[in-house]
C-alpha cells in the first residue's frame, strides 16, 4: 500500500494570476486540485512543506491528504512542481484529486542495488539503466513507491525486462512492452589492453 502524507493548506477563494501573484507576495505557493470529476480548488501552501515532501522519496507516488479547513480534505497525487528558474523556488504546484476507486497512470522510479555483488561490475561491466521510470497503472492505494531491481549475481550481458520485475498484484505496465529492457550489465565501454613497452636500444 502506497504512504499517505498529510497536509495542511490554505483554501484561496480566487483564481487567475493576479490571485497567484499575491500568494506569492505573502510568501506562499499557490497551488490546484484537479480531478474526479469535480470542480477544481485553488489553495495556499507554506513553501517549506513543499520542500519537506519533496526530500522524502516518492514525491509523485505518494498520496496525500490535504487538509484545507473550511474547504474540506481532498486526497490527491502531486502532478507538477513549478519552479522559478533564477531563484529555484517553488511557485505553483498542481495536485490531481483521486477517489478510491479510481485508477491511475503513475511514473513509477527504478532503483538499482547491490551492483558490488554484481560479477559483470566487477570484472568492468558497466550498469546500463534503460528505463529510469516504468508508468503503471493501478488503484491509488496500490501505487508501489518505487521499483527496486537487485544487481546481485548478475553478469556482464544479463538484462532485466519489465516482464521480470515482479510488480504487486493489481499493478500493471503501462505503455511499454513486457519485453523492454529496464537495466542491463553491458560490457566495458573500454576494453584495456596491456600493453609493454619495448626497452630503450642502449
Amino acid at each position: 500500500m502506497t504512504e499517505i502524507s498529510a497536509i495542511v493548506a490554505e483554501l484561496r477563494d480566487r483564481a487567475g494570476k493576479g490571485a497567484a501573484r499575491a500568494t506569492r507576495r505573502e510568501g506562499k505557493v499557490p497551488g490546484v486540485i484537479y480531478g474526479a470529476k469535480q470542480a477544481p480548488v485553488c489553495f495556499a501552501i507554506d513553501p517549506r512543506i513543499i520542500w519537506a515532501e519533496l526530500r522524502k522519496p516518492g514525491f509523485k507516488t505518494r498520496l496525500f491528504d490535504i487538509d484545507l479547513g473550511a474547504g474540506g480534505k481532498h486526497r490527491c497525487l502531486a502532478r507538477d512542481v513549478q519552479f522559478n528558474p533564477v531563484t529555484d523556488q517553488p511557485i505553483h504546484i498542481d495536485m490531481m484529486r483521486v477517489s478510491a476507486d479510481a485508477v491511475v497512470h503513475v511514473k513509477v522510479p527504478v532503483h538499482v542495488i547491490n551492483a558490488d555483488k554484481s560479477p559483470g561490475v566487477k570484472r568492468g561491466g558497466v550498469v546500463s539503466i534503460d528505463l529510469h521510470e516504468v508508468e503503471v497503472t493501478c488503484a491509488p492505494v496500490n501505487i508501489p513507491a518505487d521499483i527496486t531491481i537487485d544487481l546481485a549475481g548478475m553478469d556482464i550481458g544479463a538484462s532485466v525486462h519489465v516482464n521480470q520485475l515482479g510488480l504487486p498484484a493489481g499493478v500493471t505496465p503501462y505503455h511499454v512492452g513486457a519485453a523492454a529492457t529496464v537495466v542491463s550489465i553491458a560490457p566495458p565501454t573500454v576494453q584495456r589492453a596491456e600493453t609493454a613497452e619495448a626497452p630503450a636500444a642502449g
